[in-house]
């Protein structure tokens, strides 16, 4: 049996792609070529939003709260009485992954289920003190994040970032 060169081992895809020692290629760091200023806004987007989830998830971990959690007991304490499908709506959640959470942080005393005074088959879901305590310490360290998100802005332009982003929410909501 004999040996396949480097050349012959490849993808054809690469075929005609110049062999290196070593053929690997350096990725770029956030900020730089199309991680950075060159990039999709789309792509940028993604990426600031994966480094904020991240930080934000190692900020509640002692708390034993993760980010979808957040955002689900975020959503109830802004709007008391949602349904599920409410809150996976408000949170861009899968209602599968919010029935988790829901069930989760209701074993765990933060939330309490009532029927829809009208719609009975309805589950509304509402904060608990003891929910309401974790919320506020989540909020303390997430305030801090934010923050931190805003450090090299002036209030005009977190105002039009803000507007900017609340902006293409609404404009591609129907796409």
């Amino acid at each position: 049996m004999t040996r396949k060169s480097a050349a012959s081992r490849r993808p054809k895809n690469v075929r005609n792609a110049p062999a290196t020692a070593d053929d690997t290629t350096r990725v770029p760091a956030p900020g730089e070529g199309k991680r950075g200023e060159q990039g999709y806004l789309g792509y940028l987007l993604r990426q600031a939003h994966a480094a904020v989830r991240l930080t934000m998830e190692r900020t509640l971990a002692d708390l034993g709260v993760t980010s979808p959690q957040f955002a689900v007991m975020t959503m109830l304490n802004a709007y008391p009485g949602l349904s599920g499908a409410d809150v996976a709506r408000l949170t861009f959640l899968t209602p599968q992954t919010v029935g988790v959470i829901i069930r989760n942080l209701e074993r765990d005393g933060a939330i309490v289920m009532s029927p829809h005074p009208v719609h009975g088959r309805i589950l509304q879901w509402t904060l608990t003190p003891r929910g309401a305590t974790l919320l506020n310490a989540c909020r303390q360290r997430v305030l801090e994040l934010e923050k931190r998100l805003a450090r090299d802005l002036d209030s005009n332009a977190e105002t039009t970032i803000r507007r900017w982003l609340a902006g293409i929410a609404k404009d591609l909501q129907g796409d």
